[in-house]
């Protein structure tokens, strides 16, 4: 793998963790 695909794997894991807890704190709060 490269930096490049590297970091694309990071902050595509990074925006998805993100997205879940907006929407499980949506849900709750």
């Amino acid at each position: 793998m490269s930096i490049a695909d590297l970091a694309l794997l990071v902050v595509s894991v990074a925006v998805f963790v993100y997205l879940g807890l907006a929407m499980f704190k949506a849900e709750w709060f």
